[in-house]
């Protein structure tokens, strides 16, 4: 892919994982509150979350860099996927550590771009 901006700088990070426990709208709204502080991020919008009865929760929180999407699904099984996208630098590895810890995985992987 070629890079159109090259004098933007960007970053992205996709986190998914097998939780132990359904995952609720609070959790989603503490997780990307406090994933705002792990990553040094500036929030604009203060989490916001929906229920789809085909497909779970989702949320978004909205920093002055971007922002971050979650998912959640409790049917066909548990799982997860997280979507950071940023104009500002962040630590991947304490990115995926806490979110990790946060919905007590069984099983977490990442893909940067």
């Amino acid at each position: 892919m070629k890079d159109l901006a090259p004098n933007i700088y960007r970053q992205r990070l996709v986190i998914e994982g097998y939780p132990l426990k359904p995952i609720s709208d609070r959790e989603i709204k503490d997780y990307l509150s406090e994933l705002s502080d792990v990553l040094k991020m500036h929030t604009l919008l203060s989490p916001v979350t929906h229920r789809s009865d085909k497909f779970g929760w989702a949320g978004w929180i909205h920093w002055e860099t971007s922002g971050a999407h979650f998912y959640a699904w409790e049917r066909p099984r548990l799982f997860f996927s997280v979507d950071i996208y940023t104009c500002k630098k962040f630590d991947i590895e304490e990115a995926t550590r806490f979110t990790a810890d946060y919905f007590e995985t069984s099983s977490i992987e990442i893909k940067e771009f």
